[in-house]
C-alpha cells in the first residue's frame, strides 16, 4: 500500500465514522428539538468542516486513481494539501470527535444542564443522569492558581467539571502538574475570569468523589 493510500484510508475511516455518527444523531434528534436548541449543539456549526474534509479526501483519491505514472508525485502533493486543511481546522475536527462520543449527542431530554453552552474545547460530557448530575472530561484545560496559604502559584490540569442541577452548583476536579495531588473545588465560571471555592460540606464532597469515581476509567 502506498503512503498516500495508507494516509487517506486511515483518515477517511476515522473521520468518516465521526461524520456518520453525528449526522445519524442529527436525524434522530431533530424531530424532537426546536431548531434554536438544536443549533446550540457544538457540532452543528462545525459539521460542514468535516464534510468538506471527507470530500477533499475523496477528490484526492479520484485524482490519484487517474494519474497513472505521476501517481507518487501527486500523492505527496495531496497528502500535504489534506494535512494543511486538517491543521487549519484542527480545533473543529477535534471537537467533532469529542461530540461523537458525548452523552448529549443523541439526547432529546428537556435539559436542566448547561450542555453545549458550558462546554470547553476538547471536552465532552461522559456521564449525565438527566436529573441531578453530569460530568465533563477535559483534555486541554489548564489553570494557574495561587495558594492562599503560601502565596505561591501552581499549575493544574483540570480532570473534570461536574454540574449539580438540583443544587445549582458546579465543581471542578484539578491535579497539580508537579505533585499530582488532586483537589475538588466549587467552580464559578465567569465571562472574564473563573472563580473557585473550598467545599466544606463533607457529604457534598463525598458525593462528588463517589460520582466521579463511578464513571472514571
Amino acid at each position: 500500500m502506498s503512503k498516500f493510500d495508507e494516509f487517506v484510508n486511515e483518515e477517511k475511516s476515522h473521520y468518516g465514522k465521526i461524520f456518520v455518527d453525528i449526522n445519524y444523531a442529527i436525524d434522530n434528534v431533530s424531530p424532537f428539538l426546536d431548531n434554536e436548541i438544536l443549533n446550540r449543539r457544538k457540532y452543528m456549526p462545525k459539521i460542514d468542516t468535516l464534510k468538506k474534509y471527507i470530500e477533499l479526501i475523496e477528490s484526492a483519491q479520484s485524482e490519484i486513481k487517474h494519474s497513472g505514472f505521476f501517481n507518487k508525485f501527486k500523492g505527496d502533493k495531496y497528502i500535504s494539501l489534506l494535512k494543511t486543511y486538517k491543521s487549519d481546522n484542527l480545533e473543529s475536527l477535534n471537537q467533532l470527535e469529542k461530540c461523537s462520543t458525548c452523552q448529549c449527542l443523541n439526547c432529546t431530554s428537556d435539559c436542566k444542564f448547561d450542555s453545549c453552552l458550558g462546554c470547553k474545547s476538547d471536552s465532552n460530557i461522559i456521564h449525565c443522569d438527566k436529573v441531578t448530575i453530569n460530568i465533563t472530561k477535559h483534555d486541554n484545560f489548564n489553570l494557574q492558581l495561587t495558594n492562599n496559604k503560601t502565596g505561591e502559584n501552581s499549575n493544574y490540569t483540570v480532570i473534570a467539571t461536574l454540574q449539580n442541577a438540583q443544587l445549582n452548583k458546579k465543581y471542578i476536579i484539578i491535579q497539580d502538574i508537579i505533585t499530582k495531588e488532586k483537589f475538588i473545588l466549587y467552580y464559578y465560571p465567569g465571562i472574564s475570569e473563573d472563580n473557585y471555592g473550598e467545599i466544606t460540606n463533607e457529604d457534598e464532597f463525598d458525593f462528588i468523589v463517589s460520582t466521579f469515581q463511578s464513571v472514571d476509567n
